[in-house]
């Protein structure tokens, strides 16, 4: 039996698929404020949601107990609670599923004989990546249990980037086997790549700044944080020491992040100007024009949420878009690796 074949590259695609359906719908969660409703962790038993009205209500009663309910939410009837504990209920599900889809062909495939050697070492990163996600949502959810209702940013943060990571790395495994013969080009260029996909990364992170600090709620104009500014004073004042204002200050976040999609706007032009000057394979300019579409339309979107102080549906076209220009930015940094 072929190792590495079709079924190995679907098993690979359908991870990718459902990665992108759970930071959909981490976002969902994230934004209507659904991410602390179950406030306990259990793998197996937590997977069936309350079936009946007294089970529903015993849920309801441990929410109580927390935080976000007593300094938040004490309006809260029972319906709102399950308007709330639907979403995470559901990222929960999906976390349990990615992990079975991932874990049981990989067996399946390692008995089969179905597997190289290489790409058994890369699935078992997968695998560690999938676990440690897993790690970091329990360990964030954790952060909004004990003084303050709502997760620390900085774990929010780990979270969503392992998310991305795994799902770039998950990627670049199938796109491994898919184009098996690299094509070798320009070193510098492959760089530039590389600087720029760093450069997205950190875009990201700060994105998920942005979500766990609220931060999309303040300065709702464009160019300007606000009317005749284009840094807000509060950038530089909002904590002490300086630092702390770009990491842990709202306005010195949004700043940041202002500022990051600037860099990989210009960052893609240079990619697409300097591409124009090689000679390039039909997958490596659709890849680049991709990019610089794709570019486009998330540095609108950005805008637009900021314009319109972060609906829910297009904060999560935002992160959809982030999601995509990702897969673009890995597709391209494959075809261009030796």
């Amino acid at each position: 039996m072929n190792k590495d074949n079709k079924k190995v590259i679907y098993w690979l695609l359908i991870g990718c698929v459902l990665i992108f359906i759970m930071v959909v719908v981490g976002g969902i969660t994230r934004l209507t404020h659904s991410g602390l409703s179950i406030s306990n962790y259990k793998l197996i038993s937590g997977t069936i949601p309350p079936m009946n009205q007294t089970e529903w209500q015993d849920a309801f009663e441990l929410y109580k107990q927390y935080p976000e309910y007593q300094k938040l939410n004490t309006n809260f009837t029972l319906d709102d609670f399950k308007s709330i504990y639907f979403w995470e209920w559901l990222h929960r599900v999906i976390g349990r599923l990615i992990g079975m889809v991932f874990l049981i062909p990989f067996l399946y495939f390692i008995i089969q004989k179905q597997l190289t050697k290489a790409t058994i070492r890369k699935s078992i990163i997968l695998l560690f990546l999938g676990g440690f996600q897993g790690f970091l949502g329990w360990y964030m959810v954790k952060s909004g249990l004990v003084d303050r209702p709502d997760v620390s940013h900085y774990r929010l943060a780990a979270h969503l980037t392992t998310a991305f990571i795994t799902f770039a790395y998950t990627f670049w495994v199938a796109l491994d086997l898919i184009y098996p013969n690299k094509k070798v080009n320009k070193k510098a260029f492959r760089n530039l790549l590389r600087f720029s996909l760093g450069v997205l990364i950190l875009q990201i992170i700060y994105g998920a700044f942005v979500a766990g600090l609220d931060a999309g709620f303040i300065h709702n104009h464009w160019p300007m944080m606000s009317e005749g500014k284009f840094i807000h004073q509060t950038v530089y004042i909002e904590q002490e020491p300086l630092y702390k204002n770009f990491i842990e200050g709202k306005s010195g976040v949004q700043f940041v992040h202002r500022i990051l999609a600037y860099i990989v706007a210009i960052l893609t032009i240079i990619v697409w100007y300097r591409s124009k000057k090689m000679v390039l394979s039909k997958n490596q300019k659709k890849g680049i024009n991709a990019l610089l579409i794709l570019t486009g339309l998330q540095f609108l979107l950005g805008v637009w949420t900021i314009l319109l102080q972060v609906p829910v549906w297009l904060g999560v076209a935002h992160q959809i878009g982030a999601f995509f220009l990702l897969s673009a930015m890995t597709f391209i940094l494959h075809r261009f690796s030796k």
